[in-house]
């Protein structure tokens, strides 16, 4: 990571919470209530461009997305292990006439009986479910902030159901993934922790099956050659997993995205695929989070780049700031042109101040564009990046199709080197 960006990750000045307010992502409103943030068009901009980039990373990697809903029956939880080791931090039921329905506090319970809506062959496995998908967690007022610790979760899960032999490959290929993510995202880790349980009673009651889990899990660190930290007590309830850590700006650590192995809800599910032989055989679930919460994800990512987001993230990626009335329509098309290409582009006219106030008001777009008279004559642009620099004016075909490749190529910096 540059120290552009290192700058950002160290200045408390750059709470999530601070910024997300002063650059219009997002808000909380007491009327609403605490713990449920809403989205402004600039952090809709900057979620929906994440979950578009995880959704299509996924897609290259094997996955088949689903939608399932927010709801359940008291009973598919109690048949996960919710109910029994996780209900106090899940809402209370909602009584829908003779039935019992709770807001779900995880999907993994959806995806399972997704899995057994029919049989299975085990040339089907490994089979890959992914899903963006709302779910709840009965927080306490007094540990709410911002978005890293809300009530309503948008969360970026997968599960994979495969057979044992093919567990190790499937989460080591899950954790690859969230390296992958997270160099595109520029997202650096300040640890790796394989969390195993503790004392106490919030875990289920399988020593075999945890044994066997904390030992998969262990191979794939171990192969992965990244160093790694066991802590007890950090585990799901269900089985051990790898905790990927990142810090705020005041050290605060947080999991952005895990990967864990699950014997324990095939077993309540009665989860079944036939195998080679004839027989029938009890598949894993492999649980992956590439970004975990999107809302925790987009807050480090506000603290990482202060507002001055990569050009494929930024709510304005082109600002178009005419020298004067007479420019204003070659600039309104140029922005008609952007718009085209799918690229967000903002007209900063002169009625909105000197150039030097539109330029300043524009310092977080990643591509601005000045355009005089020689420009709008020869259908040039004279293009600024956000570091100040300013290369030679280019046609304006040659320089769109810059700015679209490096936004398609996802660049952390803006360029126009070709």
């Amino acid at each position: 990571m540059n120290d552009h960006h290192d700058d950002h990750r160290h200045d408390h000045r750059n709470d999530h919470r601070k910024l997300g307010r002063e650059l219009g992502l997002f808000d909380t409103d007491p009327l609403i209530g605490a713990g449920l943030p809403y989205w402004l068009p600039d952090g809709a901009v900057v979620r929906h461009e994440l979950e578009e980039y995880v959704r299509d990373l996924e897609r290259r990697s094997g996955y088949q997305h689903v939608y399932s809903p927010v709801l359940g029956k008291v009973e598919l939880y109690e048949r996960s292990g919710h109910w029994a080791h996780y209900r106090e931090d899940m809402f209370p039921p909602m009584r829908l006439g003779s039935e019992e329905v709770v807001l779900r506090p995880s999907l993994c319970p959806h995806h399972a009986v997704m899995y057994r809506s029919r049989a299975r062959s085990y040339r089907e496995l490994p089979l890959r479910f992914a899903e963006l998908g709302g779910m709840y967690r009965s927080e306490l007022s007094g540990v709410l902030g911002g978005l890293t610790r809300v009530r309503a979760i948008q969360l970026n899960d997968g599960h994979v159901f495969c057979t044992l032999d093919q567990v190790a490959e499937e989460a080591a290929k899950a954790l690859e993934l969230i390296r992958e993510a997270h160099r595109v995202l520029g997202v650096e880790p300040v640890r790796y922790r394989l969390s195993l349980p503790g004392a106490g009673g919030k875990y289920v009651a399988a020593p075999e099956l945890w044994e066997r889990s904390a030992k998969l899990l262990t191979e794939v660190l171990d192969a992965s050659g990244l160093p790694y930290e066991a802590q007890e007590g950090e585990a799901a309830f269900y089985g051990p997993k790898i905790d990927v850590q990142i810090a705020d700006p005041a050290g605060r650590e947080a999991t952005l995205s895990t990967v864990q192995v699950d014997f324990h809800q095939p077993e309540q599910f009665g989860l079944e695929y036939v195998g080679a032989d004839g027989g029938r055989h009890r598949p894993v679930m492999v649980h992956r989070a590439v970004i975990g919460s999107v809302e925790r994800a987009v807050a480090h990512l506000i603290e990482l780049y202060g507002g001055a987001w990569p050009a494929w993230l930024a709510p304005v990626q082109v600002a178009v700031l005419p020298l004067s009335a007479a420019e204003e329509d070659a600039a309104a098309a140029l922005v008609d042109r952007c718009v085209a290409l799918g690229l967000r582009a903002q007209l900063l006219g002169p009625e909105q101040g000197t150039l030097g106030a539109r330029v300043r008001a524009a310092r977080s777009a990643p591509y601005q564009v000045v355009i005089g008279a020689r420009e709008a004559a020869d259908g040039l642009v004279a293009p600024r990046l956000r570091d100040g620099s300013r290369p030679a004016p280019l046609p304006a075909e040659e320089f769109l199709a810059r700015v679209a490749a490096g936004v398609a190529a996802r660049d952390r910096e803006p360029r126009l080197d070709g």
